[in-house]
Order: structure tokens, then C-alpha cells, then sequence
């Protein structure tokens, strides 16, 4: 059964930073890609980083320079660290795992900036 875990989240100064962690269950190396996708009130789910097994990358334009997504296999975690937040940013942050067509889904966390 597939698991996905997410933490981090929180109220945050526009300017701060985050980091955000999926722990994923069982082992991230059945995912590709794995991924974060957030949602802010009244608005449609959003793509917010990939990243494959690989290691290839891949960012919506509004966070590119500011957020980096990152895999550790040996802990099955795949982290969002987020800087130079912007009160755009808020909104619940999901974490994405692709097993072939199936589509798994953390069961989000709060990310609040303030301005």
C-alpha cells in the first residue's frame, strides 16, 4: 500500500523559507516521477516541481530560482526547499507520486506567507 507523508509546512514572513518533506512508502524508487503540486484557495491544483528518478528536474516558472526539489533514495523522502517565499506561495502543498498511469497523493500541508 502506498503511502505518502507530507511535513513542513507553516506560517512563514514573505522573504522566509521552508522546507518541506514526503516521506513515501514503500520505497521511492518505485515512483517516477515524484513530485509537489499545490493548491491555493478558489484555484485549481498546480505543478509546482518533478523531479524523475534520474535526477532531472523540472519547475513551474513562477517558482524557478527560488525552490529546489531533491530526492534522498536511502530515506525514501523527497524534499521541497522553498526560499524567498512570496505571499503567492500560500496554499496546500501536496506531494505527487507516479507508479506507471496511477496518480498517488500525500494528504497536503499548510504553507501561509505573510506579507
Amino acid at each position: 500500500q502506498v503511502h505518502l507523508v507530507e511535513s513542513g509546512g507553516g506560517l512563514v514572513q514573505a522573504g522566509g523559507s521552508l522546507r518541506l518533506s514526503c516521506a513515501a512508502s514503500p520505497s521511492i524508487l518505485s515512483f517516477n516521477p515524484m513530485g509537489w503540486y499545490r493548491q491555493a484557495p478558489g484555484k485549481q491544483r498546480e505543478l509546482v516541481a518533478t523531479i524523475r528518478s534520474g535526477g532531472t528536474t523540472n519547475y513551474a516558472d513562477s517558482v524557478k530560482g527560488r525552490f529546489t526539489i531533491s530526492r534522498d533514495n536511502a530515506k525514501n523522502t523527497v524534499y521541497l526547499q522553498m526560499s524567498s517565499l512570496k505571499s503567492e506561495d500560500t496554499g496546500v502543498y501536496y506531494c505527487n507520486a507516479d507508479y506507471g498511469p496511477v496518480h498517488y497523493w500525500g494528504q497536503g500541508t499548510q504553507v501561509t506567507v505573510s506579507s
